[in-house]
């Protein structure tokens, strides 16, 4: 596709988001990548709600860099994250696992990195995923997927499923 075409159909995309933008209290985001994420705030009736239901699910925390797995409101696992920078955000909401790869190939603009281990996606192409390139754990420095640490990723990867509620905030 050449570049004055593609920008044509991220302009489409972007219009269409802003047409969108607010319905429910949803607003569309557009990544660098094309995917479109769902963003809202997170409010306390939704947690009351997750931590009521005995489901298993994964709450992700920006501000404190932390992922803490849910069993209803029995915390199960908690480990520092690195979520995305400030100019890659990591879109706020509440999403659920779509698909789970053992490992995959994670791409963008100035990145390409072979084999990101225990990738678990839960929306577009925002995943919760194993980062074996960095031990910077507790500074906001991806792309916008939340980076884990290897070994906690595969723990994630093990206990989570496809369809487990993921709550960013």
């Amino acid at each position: 596709m050449n570049m004055v075409k593609y920008r044509q159909t991220i302009s489409s995309l972007f219009a269409t988001a802003l047409l969108l933008a607010g319905v429910g209290g949803w607003i569309n985001l557009i990544n660098l990548d094309g995917a479109i994420a769902q963003t809202r705030n997170v409010n306390s009736r939704d947690i009351q709600r997750l931590k009521r239901s005995g489901q298993r699910w994964i709450e992700i925390n920006r501000r404190s860099q932390t992922l803490t797995a849910w069993q209803g409101n029995k915390q199960v696992y908690a480990v520092i994250v690195s979520t995305g920078k400030s100019d890659t955000p990591t879109p706020t909401g509440i999403f659920n696992i779509q698909a789970k790869y053992p490992t995959a190939r994670m791409q963008g603009e100035d990145y390409n990195v072979p084999d990101v281990p225990n990738v678990m996606y839960y929306s577009g192409n925002y995943a919760i995923h194993g980062a074996y390139w960095h031990r910077s754990f507790g500074i906001p420095i991806s792309h916008g997927c939340t980076n884990v640490a290897p070994d906690h990723a595969a723990w994630l990867y093990k206990w989570a499923s496809v369809g487990t509620t993921v709550v960013v905030r």
